[in-house]
Parts: C-alpha cells; sequence; structure tokens
C-alpha cells in the first residue's frame, strides 16, 4: 500500500493584515518537521501543495530541512489548487448580517480577533456550522459540499497518478484536511469539523491507499512539536 501523509501549514499570521504568511513560528515548526521526517526515514516520491502562501512555505521550509540531510534529491513541489483552503474571510461576510442578528458585537471582534481569539473561534464555529449545513445557502458563495468536491477531485487526481508504494506529501490546510476525513471516513460535516479545531500546525495525518481506496491511518500527529517539550511551539491557528 501507498501512503499519503497529509501536513497542514505552520502558524500563519493570525490578526494581521495578511493571515496567509508564516509567522517565524510557523517556520520554526516546519523546519521540526523536516528534522522529524528525515530522523525517521520518512522518504516522498512526490510533494504536492496548495497554491496558497503559507502552504507552500511551510513545504520549502520542511523540505529545505530534510535535504540537509538526504543525500538523494527530493522530488519538486507540485501545486494544485483543489488543496486550497476554503475561504474563510467569504464565509463570514456572507453570513455576517445573520450573525450580527444573534451576536451585536461580533463585528468588533472579528476586527480585533487577535485580541479576542476566544470568542472569534466561538462566533467562527457558529458561522461554519451554519454553512456546512447547507440550509443557509448564499449567492455568490461556494457551499461546503462544492468545497468537498474540489478536494475530492484533486484526491482522485492524486491516487490515479501514484504508483502503488508512493509516499506522497501534501502540504494543505485544516478545512481541506477535514473535507478529506469527511470523505473517507464518512462522518457528517459538523463532526468532521469538531475534528478539525484540533488540528495542529504542521501535523501529520497518514492516509493509506491501494488503488482508489483510501482509509485514515492516524490523525494530527505532532510528536515533532511535542519532542521539543515546547508547549508554545503547539498551535492551532
Amino acid at each position: 500500500m501507498g501512503s499519503i501523509y497529509l501536513i497542514r501549514h505552520g502558524q500563519a499570521s493570525f490578526g494581521a493584515e495578511n493571515y496567509d504568511v508564516l509567522s517565524p513560528l510557523g517556520f520554526q515548526q516546519s523546519a521540526a518537521l523536516g528534522d522529524y521526517l528525515d530522523q525517521m526515514g520518512i522518504r516522498f516520491d512526490r510533494c504536492v501543495s496548495g497554491e496558497l502562501n503559507r502552504q507552500q512555505d511551510t513545504a520549502r521550509a520542511t523540505l529545505q530541512q530534510m535535504s540537509f540531510r538526504v543525500e538523494s534529491q527530493l522530488p519538486p513541489l507540485e501545486i494544485d489548487a483543489a488543496f486550497n483552503e476554503f475561504r474563510a474571510d467569504e464565509v463570514i461576510r456572507a453570513h455576517m448580517d445573520d450573525l450580527l442578528a444573534a451576536e451585536p458585537g461580533a463585528m468588533q471582534v472579528f476586527a480585533n480577533a487577535a485580541n479576542h481569539r476566544a470568542e472569534f473561534q466561538r462566533l467562527f464555529k457558529y458561522v461554519i456550522q451554519r454553512w456546512v449545513s447547507g440550509d443557509h445557502e448564499k449567492q455568490g458563495l461556494e457551499s461546503w459540499q462544492s468545497f468537498v468536491n474540489g478536494v475530492q477531485a484533486g484526491l482522485s487526481r492524486l491516487l490515479k497518478q501514484a504508483d502503488k508504494k508512493d509516499n506522497i506529501a501534501v502540504f494543505t490546510s485544516g478545512g481541506t484536511i477535514t473535507a478529506l476525513l469527511q470523505l473517507i471516513i464518512g462522518v457528517s460535516p459538523i463532526k468532521a469539523f469538531e475534528l478539525n479545531w484540533q488540528i495542529v500546525n504542521t501535523s501529520l495525518s497518514r492516509l493509506k491507499y491501494r488503488d482508489q481506496d483510501v482509509a485514515l491511518a492516524s490523525f494530527n500527529s505532532h510528536a515533532h512539536l511535542e519532542l521539543l517539550k515546547n508547549p508554545e511551539l503547539v498551535t492551532y491557528r
């Protein structure tokens, strides 16, 4: 059987004007992952990333760290938009009027999210539950099911091109991993997102495949961070 390693990007710039930038800690997490993969003797036959800067920079920092000790050349980084994150900012904007009706102070929380992390998470979870339920469709906004379909198409392409025993790295995001969990283990979107909130930056979730059959082998492993015994390295944004 072959393996697909789903790798969530390192810590991004939560609360900044541009979230899609790895923080210094995000680069540190990525380097730690590269060291760990090398020490475990894991070698990749293919490396794929979504288009987002935080995904590609995580990939490059991880692979660069691996390359310091690997004698053979690492595979080039391939880009596939199917492994992008969903557009959380668009989801929030589309549901803002409904959210304000229930939570009048929501605008202030989202405007200063870095200083209201717990409140942001509570309100974001509320918006996501509305979106993934399919009961509150908004004109011009991609549905959760449409997003899942795009991720499924990306997985199918990956499997069609894979050899039987390939090790494939996919550098992606929490929402994309959530969509794959929903597809593979057959849980509801709401249940899948309960898992999403637990996904650590640069964590590994491993899929095992044979032809087009895929199974979840492990989820959200972040031993590379735990071994460093620094709780500040374990982040979720």
